[in-house]
C-alpha cells in the first residue's frame, strides 16, 4: 500500500468521524448534510483505491460490478429526468389539489425545458457575448442549487433514520389542515399513527407511558381546532384521554413548537425532559429545526407519505429551507451572477464602442 493510498483512507476516516460526530451532537443541522457527503465522497475513493492497490481480482471484479450499477441509476435518473418530473406532476395532478404546491414538478420540468431551449438555441438569436454570460450565469445557479439541495437532502434522510430508545417522556403531533373542517387526512392521520404506534411500544415494554401533546390550532375554514380532531382520532384508536393534551393555539410549525414547549416546561418545571415530535417524514427535518429555534429539546419520528406526493412536497421544503436562510443564498447567488454580469456589461460596451 503506498502512501497516496495510506493518505485517502487517513482522509476517509477522518471526515466520516467528523460527520458521525456532528450529527451525534445535534442532528438538527444542515452542515450535516455537508459532512456526510463529504464522508461519502472519501470513503468511495479510499475504497477504490484500496481496491486498485490490492491487485486482487476478486475484490476487483464485484468493485466494478458496484461502480457500474450506481452510476447507471445516477446516468438513468438524470437522462429521465424530464419523465419523471412530468409523470409525478401528472400523477399528483389528478391525486390532489390543483394548488401551487402542488405543481412544483411541473414548474421544474417547464424550467428545465426552457433552459434546454435555449441552450439550443440561444447561440442564433444571441450576440456570443450574451449567450456565453447567460450560460455561465445559468451554470452556476445550477450547480449552486444542485449543491445546497444535495446537502438537504442528505441531511433529511440522515435526520429519518434517526431512532430514539422508547422510554420517552412526551410525543408531540403536529397539526395539518383537516378535511371538511373536522376530519383527520391521510397526511395528518400519518402523523398520529406514528405516535401511537411508538406509545405502544412503549408501554409492550412496560415502561412509563408517554403523554402525547397535539399540537395545532384551529384555522378561519375549520369548526374544530386540529388540537381536538387528532385527539379525538386517537382515542378512537385506543389512546387513553388521560394520556393525551391539546395545544390549540398554533398557527405555524414554529408556534407547534415554542407552544408544546411551554407546556412541557410548565409541567416538569425547568426539570429535563425525553421528547420526540411526529410529522410527516419530508418535513421532519424544518420541524427539527424549528424545534431547536424554540428551544424545545425534541427530535423528530417521520410519518411515511406516499411515494408521488413525495418529489413536490421536498422541493417546497428546500424552497422553505432557502427562506429561513434567504439573506445568506441572496448574497451567494449575487456574488455567483456577479463576474457574469460584467462579462456581458464589457461585452456591451466593446460591441457599442
Amino acid at each position: 500500500m503506498d502512501n497516496f493510498v495510506i493518505f485517502l483512507t487517513v482522509l476517509a476516516v477522518l471526515w466520516t468521524f467528523i460527520a458521525a460526530v456532528s450529527y451525534a451532537v445535534e442532528p438538527r443541522q444542515l452542515l450535516n448534510g455537508l459532512l456526510i457527503n463529504l464522508a461519502i465522497g472519501f470513503d468511495a475513493v479510499a475504497a477504490g483505491a484500496l481496491v486498485i492497490s490490492s491487485g486482487s481480482a476478486w475484490l476487483m471484479t464485484p468493485s466494478i460490478i458496484l461502480f457500474i450499477i450506481v452510476f447507471g441509476v445516477i446516468f438513468i435518473f438524470f437522462a429521465f429526468h424530464l419523465v419523471w418530473l412530468l409523470w409525478n406532476a401528472i400523477v399528483v395532478w389528478k391525486k390532489e389539489r390543483h394548488t401551487l404546491g402542488n405543481m412544483l414538478t411541473l414548474l421544474l420540468a417547464i424550467l428545465i425545458i426552457v433552459v434546454d431551449l435555449f441552450g439550443v438555441f440561444g447561440r442564433k438569436f444571441l450576440p456570443d457575448y450574451i449567450y456565453g454570460g447567460i450560460t455561465s450565469l445559468i451554470i452556476l445557479l445550477t450547480g449552486y442549487i444542485g449543491l445546497t439541495l444535495m446537502n438537504f437532502l442528505t441531511a433529511l434522510v440522515a435526520y429519518n433514520l434517526h431512532r430514539p430508545w422508547h422510554d420517552q417522556d412526551y410525543l408531540i403531533v403536529l397539526g395539518a389542515g383537516l378535511l371538511g373542517g373536522e376530519r383527520v387526512g391521510r397526511l395528518l392521520g400519518a402523523r398520529i399513527d406514528v405516535a401511537i404506534k411508538y406509545y405502544n411500544k412503549q408501554k409492550a415494554k412496560g415502561r412509563k407511558l408517554p403523554t402525547i401533546i397535539f399540537s395545532g390550532g384551529q384555522g378561519p375554514d375549520e369548526k374544530i381546532s386540529e388540537a381536538a380532531a387528532m385527539q379525538q382520532y386517537a382515542i378512537d384508536h385506543g389512546i387513553p384521554a388521560a394520556d393525551t393534551l391539546l395545544e390549540d393555539k398554533s398557527r405555524t410549525t414554529l408556534e407547534n413548537m415554542r407552544f408544546s414547549a411551554a407546556i412541557i416546561n410548565d409541567i416538569t418545571d425547568g426539570a429535563k425532559y425525553r421528547a420526540q415530535f411526529c410529522t410527516n417524514n419530508y418535513h421532519l427535518f424544518r420541524a427539527g429545526l424549528f424545534a431547536k429555534q424554540a428551544g424545545l429539546t425534541a427530535n423528530g419520528l417521520g410519518a411515511h407519505t406516499a411515494f408521488y406526493y413525495l418529489p413536490n412536497a421536498t422541493i417546497r421544503e428546500y424552497a422553505a429551507i432557502i427562506m429561513m436562510n434567504k439573506k445568506r443564498h441572496l448574497i451567494t447567488g449575487a456574488l455567483l451572477c456577479f463576474f457574469p454580469i460584467i462579462s456581458i456589461v464589457v461585452g456591451l460596451f466593446t460591441h457599442l464602442y
